[in-house]
Parts: structure tokens; sequence; C-alpha cells
């Protein structure tokens, strides 16, 4: 049985753009996955630690037939080959791969939260997820498109894509 997950992308180290390129890449060559579509490229100034360079991040959806559990672990696969490295909370980093949505799934378990946590709060997830998916409703939240509208102080920039 095929899922529809949506996959958040972030990067902001070692050309940011080119990061979120081949991930896009690789998340089609998971197994038992295919990506989908894939929205904009958008460029977002950094949460939480301020003192780094802007990310840039996108959407992926993807069809699977792996477990929430399974996909988590293939996204952390896939960012330890493209030189992630957890110093410290909202660091700096080369890639980030997020679960946000699974189906309507919640899920919440060690390591494991759906729909993500903090993905209602984030223009930079918003935007990029409603352009694959306008209607979008989160599981627990409610609309995706209200939910980018509570968010309209944070800076987000569509990037002219490469690419694509």
């Amino acid at each position: 049985m095929l899922h529809t997950a949506f996959i958040g992308l972030g990067s902001n180290l070692e050309d940011p753009s080119s990061q979120l390129q081949r991930a896009f890449a690789d998340l089609d060559g998971l197994p038992e996955t295919r990506l989908v579509a894939r929205s904009s490229l958008y460029r977002s100034a950094p949460v939480g630690y301020l003192d780094q360079p802007d990310f840039v991040n996108a959407v992926a959806q993807v069809e699977t037939g792996l477990t929430p559990q399974a996909l988590l672990q293939s996204l952390l696969d896939i960012e330890h080959r493209h030189g992630r490295e957890r110093t410290f909370r909202n660091a700096p980093r080369t890639l980030d791969l997020d679960v946000l949505l699974y189906d309507d799934l919640q899920l919440h378990e060690h390591g494991l939260t759906i729909p993500h946590p903090q993905m209602h709060l984030r223009a930079f997830v918003l935007q990029p997820l409603l352009e694959l998916a306008p209607g979008c409703v989160i599981s627990g939240i409610g609309s995706a498109a209200q939910a980018l509208d509570a968010c309209g102080d944070q800076m987000l920039e569509r990037m002219q894509d490469v690419a694509g």
C-alpha cells in the first residue's frame, strides 16, 4: 500500500540550492518511494540561532510504501550522506529533512511526531507545502492556508528555480 508523505527540506551550508536539488533525487531513489512533486525553492531567515546564513527551503511530495519510522530513518541516512552534523539546536546545516505529513496520520513517539510539531508556525514550510497541496489540512491543526496567514511577519522569498 502506498502512502502520501510531505517532506520538508532545508539547507544553509555548502551551496544550499544544490543540496536541495540532490536531495530531491535522493528522495526519488528511496526504496518503495517515488517523488511525485517538488515545490519551488524559498529563501528564509534562520530561526532560533540567528548568527548564520539564510536557509533555502522546499517541500517534496512522495508516494511511499515505507512506514513512517522507515521513512524517517531513510531521511536521516540522506542527511548523513550530505554531511549533516548535529552540533547544537538550530545550528547551520548542509541538509535538514523532516517528515511533515504522512497521509492523515497523527503520531507521537520518541523521535517522530506527525504532523511535524512546528510546521504550522513556519512560513518556510507552509508556503511550499501549499504550492503542492493548496487545500492542505494539517491533522489536529486545521487549514495550512490559515496557518500561513498567521505567519505573515516571517521573511520568505521565492527563488528563481534552477534545474527542476
